[in-house]
């Protein structure tokens, strides 16, 4: 079910005013949400109501790693809205955005302890994976936040990694499990259906003359999942159908931005303006280019037919 943002998002270190200092946090990239970050959250949250403080993530964009090795980034899990709903539904109420570049890469870990965690997020606790690196050369881990924590005055508490059915909940095994179109891992991984919510936009309205009206979500970033056609449901506002949506550039019509575009079954709705979410349950095709746009036509009537039959099977 969809459900308002309530979560604060701050971009960037120069916008943390004095109301921000004090808290509890954790610090991450949190792409995709996985169940060993949820438990982080979870921890996180919990620690900061029995503290009476908010509960703060500091995340980083770029990614050290698109920041450093741009070509050879991993393409993201989540979009940013989503991020903020996972943050939020697990009790986060800050996000701090802060943008990666070579000053923050160049911090050594004392002074990103210091002056950062500290001096400007007032951090009364940190809720740190066990795989936690920072600072210059990824040289800060655990172990130095738990050597200064009586020395300066903050609580460090370790979450451990969480595995399911034997596997490590990680990012990178739920972006193997997408990039194969593996739903099913991919929901072992999160605890929930994989999805992507975004805001309807007006586009070319051209599924409305091939008899296929689409809700439009504009896809600012590549994500893990590959472009292509699937089986979905979808929710909005306390109201959920099934239906079939294409992720992709539309080659056929010669254009390149990305959008989620998602027709839902035996209804009429108008959707504009508003906030749709969008679960994957089954990969049907990869996105082809198709010789006309009558060719397209039949292509997506197909889908449909194969799409009603995979989720009322």
């Amino acid at each position: 079910m969809t459900e308002p943002l309530r979560i604060e998002l701050v971009r960037g270190l120069h916008n943390l005013r004095a109301r921000h200092h004090g808290c509890v946090m954790t610090v991450g990239k949190f792409d995709g949400l996985h169940r060993g970050h949820q438990e982080l959250l979870e921890q996180t949250a919990s620690h900061a109501r029995a503290s009476g403080l908010p509960a703060v993530v500091m995340s980083f964009d770029p990614s050290p790693r698109e920041f450093f090795s741009p070509e050879q980034a991993h393409p993201r899990i989540s979009t940013l809205r989503d991020k903020l709903l996972a943050l939020q539904r697990h009790g986060i109420e800050r996000l701090v955005l802060v943008r990666f570049d070579r000053r923050i890469a160049d911090i050594p870990p004392k002074a990103f302890l210091e002056e950062i965690l500290l001096d400007r997020f007032g951090a009364r606790a940190l809720i740190v994976g066990d795989d936690l690196r920072f600072g210059r050369a990824r040289a800060g881990d655990i172990r130095y936040l738990q050597s200064r924590a009586d020395e300066l005055g903050y609580t460090v508490v370790a979450v451990d990694t969480i595995t399911v059915q034997g596997e490590r909940s990680s990012s990178s095994a739920l972006r193997e499990a997408l990039q194969a179109c593996d739903f099913a891992r991919a929901e072992r991984l999160l605890g929930h259906a994989y999805r992507i919510t975004g805001r309807v936009r007006k586009g070319l309205q051209l599924g409305r003359k091939l008899d296929m009206p689409t809700a439009n979500i504009a896809i600012h970033r590549t994500l893990a999942l590959p472009l292509g056609v699937y089986a979905v449901r979808a929710n909005c506002d306390g109201q959920r159908w099934d239906g079939v949506a294409s992720l992709g550039i539309r080659p056929t019509l010669g254009l390149t931005q990305c959008l989620l575009e998602t027709h839902l079954f035996d209804v009429q709705v108008d959707l504009y303006g508003r906030v749709l979410e969008v679960e994957f349950a089954h990969h049907l095709r990869p996105e082809l280019r198709f010789e006309s746009v009558d060719a397209l036509k039949l292509q997506m009537h197909e889908d449909a037919a194969v799409a009603r039959r995979l989720l009322n099977s």
